[in-house]
């Protein structure tokens, strides 16, 4: 019960960065066309839990339950792979199979670079 307690805690927090990052990003972009905010924190979230994973296997930083809260909980509520799959199937759907495919492309490329960068610069830092 309390790893359930742990990870809805996180989710919860994780949820909330999530509709505020996302909203401001898409906000600030000002497009109706493309989902700029999901994109955001789907690359985002990569980038901290590259950075994040780079720690905690090079140097023991995380307890179970902090990556408990941290992994599945904040970052599982942050990222938003059902809402890239939402917004993309509404992309093809309304015929704009360019911006369906340059949403896949972006998060999926994008994705694994800032997981890459992030474990990269974490290495780095504590080499």
């Amino acid at each position: 019960m309390t790893n359930i307690l742990i990870v809805g805690i996180g989710g919860f927090i994780g949820s909330v960065l999530r509709y505020t990052v996302s909203g401001w990003v898409q906000q600030t972009t000002k497009s109706i066309g493309f989902p700029y905010g999901t994109l955001a924190v789907n690359v985002i979230g990569c980038f901290v839990i590259g950075f994040l994973a780079q720690l905690a296997e090079s140097r023991g930083m995380f307890t179970s339950e902090s990556r408990l809260f941290v992994f599945v909980g904040i970052l599982g509520g942050f990222t938003t792979f059902s809402s890239f799959g939402n917004e993309t199937l509404n992309l093809a759907r309304d015929s704009q199979m360019l911006s369906a495919l340059a949403n896949i492309g972006a998060n999926v490329v994008i994705g694994l670079f800032a997981v890459w960068l992030g474990r990269t610069i974490s290495y780095l830092i504590w080499r």
